[in-house]
């Protein structure tokens, strides 16, 4: 796990090395064991080394192959890379080292850019090909590392972060406005975006070969996700849960292989839960790690929401060595500086617990596993499908779906929220980026079942890829490497296709609930609290009847309560303030009136003041303050 980052001049001059330097610096972070440079003609590689395998010299990079023809900056793990390195042996390839960074090169000296698609793992790369003086991109299938890029100064930079661009002179400065209204519909990026003018990053599950002088990266998709079951499967639930066993296991296994201490995120749940049951059979006493919430202030449903009692109890289960932090009302106005200035622009949810949850595991180990990306594709969000599933066309489906992704700004509001940018802004159609995560029009839908996968597949491509960067990023900020066993590709090609039915229930009985009801929120949430069928039958051949059938519980803090008591002041200081620097972008008045519902307990507007605090950080903690948009 490192950072990579890098020059590609365009009037095949040689990159200008002090610069290339300081983006590389700029990501020590993410590699505190080593840096290195390579320049070959008009291309630079930068490399900060964080040594998982192979923690001998051997694998330092960028790495060289071929007399110097091929030249890797990897940032990743590549799980498969021993049987891979068996084939490449087999067609007469030699290694001098024990990493996967030698083998991705030798695959790429072997297959060209076609090698991406034979690697299972997490992964952003750029390899330099001296010969053909061509530069090579990739990013993994799922988006687990990130690559962004940038014209700047005569020449396309690229960088695991931000901040390695804007450490070279020329990178842009500006505030991206577009990516702004995006990010205050989304609470996220459903495209290339960034919150940084001239800034975007590669998407998932592409790669892109550049020469120099050439036009802009053209981004080749090599996959997508593909939420179908398979044609005429006989396969009972009984034979897929036994299937289900047997990968699962075999993605942990993949996941634990290090030469240096492994640990295991542990919360109450069943994807944490899962992970943890199979890796402490595998490697007995295994460290795991919980953050937990003083619930002292907290009100209604956030009571909740500590988890640290059900983690404990699955620790003495699986004889983990257990480590636990908690977070106290107070902790989020510490950690915001650090927060912003390592996960650069927002993501979805409010990310600060993942920095203490980091912080913790640290202290102990370099690689941690995270159970990411059950939920998406298991159905761990039931009640986001079920009434987008009683569309009867797909434009329906996209109005009623789009209603629970407008996650800030309450509807109808948008131009008065924004109204210092709304003329820059208002061409935009928010509707039309929503739908174009789906990709090409569905030719015809006919099932409840069919809509739902819809769901699942955009839900893996947008707020699993917001999950992703919060957690990277944030885990990078500690020199810490975050695995996610879930994203294995064997597994998630099983996953993707499953019947619908074997992962949530009593859809079609859901469905018929007549929206006039009496109490209806509370039998619709009873009725759709089935998510992950399957792997909560998997998980009960571990664990004890009543973790399986568990509630589902984000990875969130009682900010709701903590932002009217214990943070009012907070919130008040920073927000109240007319000359806070959030208002060169953003209408105070406005939003004023919305934090005050929430402070009169009106609202629950959590979301939308934990972003109005981070973007009033973000603009001076990266020189944009009032009057420094693009």
């Amino acid at each position: 796990m490192c950072g990579v980052c890098g020059i590609l001049c365009d009037n095949g001059s040689r990159p200008d090395l002090a610069a290339l330097e300081s983006m590389t610096l700029a990501l020590a972070h993410r590699g505190p064991d080593g840096q290195g440079l390579h320049a070959d003609g008009p291309c630079g590689l930068g490399h900060r080394r964080l040594a998982i395998l192979d923690v001998s010299e051997a694998g330092a990079q960028p790495m060289l192959l071929d007399w110097g023809r091929f030249a890797l900056a990897y940032n990743g793990e590549v799980y498969n890379f021993r049987e891979l390195r068996r084939e490449l042996e087999a067609l007469g390839r030699a290694f001098r080292s024990n990493t996967d960074t030698e083998v991705v090169l030798a695959a790429y000296a072997q297959w060209g850019p076609a090698c991406v698609e034979r690697l299972s793992g997490m992964f952003a790369l750029a390899l330099w090909d001296s010969r053909e003086r061509t530069l090579f991109l990739a990013r993994d299938r799922y988006g687990i590392k990130p690559l962004y890029w940038c014209r700047a100064g005569g020449a396309l930079l690229f960088a695991s972060e931000v901040k390695g661009l804007l450490a070279h002179p020329d990178a842009p400065r500006g505030v991206d406005l577009e990516g702004l209204r995006e990010y205050m519909t989304f609470q996220n990026f459903f495209t290339a975006r960034t919150l940084f003018a001239g800034v975007s990053m590669m998407p998932a599950g592409t790669w892109c070969l550049l020469r120099p002088g050439g036009p802009d990266p053209e981004f080749r998709r090599y996959w997508d996700f593909a939420f179908a079951p398979k044609v005429n499967d006989t396969r009972t639930p009984r034979e897929l849960e036994e299937e289900l066993a047997h990968l699962f296991e075999q993605a942990v296994r993949r996941h634990l292989v290090s030469d240096v201490e492994v640990g295991a995120y542990l919360s109450g749940g069943v994807d944490s839960g899962s992970i943890c049951a199979v890796a402490s059979r595998l490697v007995p006493g295994i460290k795991s790690f919980t953050c937990g919430f003083d619930l002292s202030s907290a009100s209604g449903l956030e009571l909740n929401f500590d988890e640290r009692g059900k983690a404990e109890r699955l620790s003495y289960l699986f004889g983990t060595e257990h480590y636990e932090a908690v977070l106290k009302a107070g902790d989020m106005e510490r950690c915001l500086p650090a927060v912003v200035r390592h996960l650069e622009e927002p993501r979805v949810g409010q990310s600060y617990p993942n920095h203490y949850a980091a912080g913790l595991v640290s202290r102990f180990c370099r690689v941690v596993l995270s159970g990411s990306g059950g939920d998406e594709l298991f159905g761990g969000y039931p009640w986001r499908y079920y009434r987008a599933a009683a569309s009867s066309s797909f434009d329906g489906f996209v109005e009623e779906y789009y209603a629970y992704w407008q996650r800030l700004i309450p509807d109808g509001r948008e131009a008065e929220v924004l109204a210092p940018v709304w003329g820059e802004v208002r061409h935009m159609d928010m509707r039309e980026i929503f739908r174009g995560v789906f990709g090409q029009r569905p030719e015809r839908l006919r099932t409840p079942e069919e809509y739902v996968n819809l769901c699942l597949g955009f839900e893996a491509k947008t707020f699993l890829h917001g999950l992703l960067m919060v957690e990277d990023k944030l885990a990078m900020a500690r020199g810490l490497e975050n695995r996610v066993p879930f994203l294995d590709n064997d597994l998630v090609d099983f996953a993707t296709a499953l019947p619908v039915g074997v992962k949530i229930g009593n859809l079609h009985e859901t469905l018929r609930l007549d929206e006039n009801e009496f109490a209806k929120p509370r039998q619709y949430y009873q009725r759709t609290r089935d998510g992950k069928i399957i792997l909560r039958g998997m998980l009960s051949r571990f664990v004890p009847e009543d973790v399986c059938v568990c509630e589902k519980q984000g990875f969130s803090g009682p900010d709701r309560s903590w932002f009217r008591g214990d943070s009012i002041e907070f919130v008040r200081r920073n927000l109240y303030d007319p000359a806070a620097p959030v208002w060169s972008l953003l209408d105070r008045k406005a939003c004023t009136a919305l934090v005050d519902r929430h402070l009169e307990g009106r609202d629950n507007f959590r979301l939308l003041i934990w972003s109005l605090l981070y973007l009033n950080r973000w603009l001076p903690e990266f020189g944009m303050c009032a009057g420094g948009r693009a």
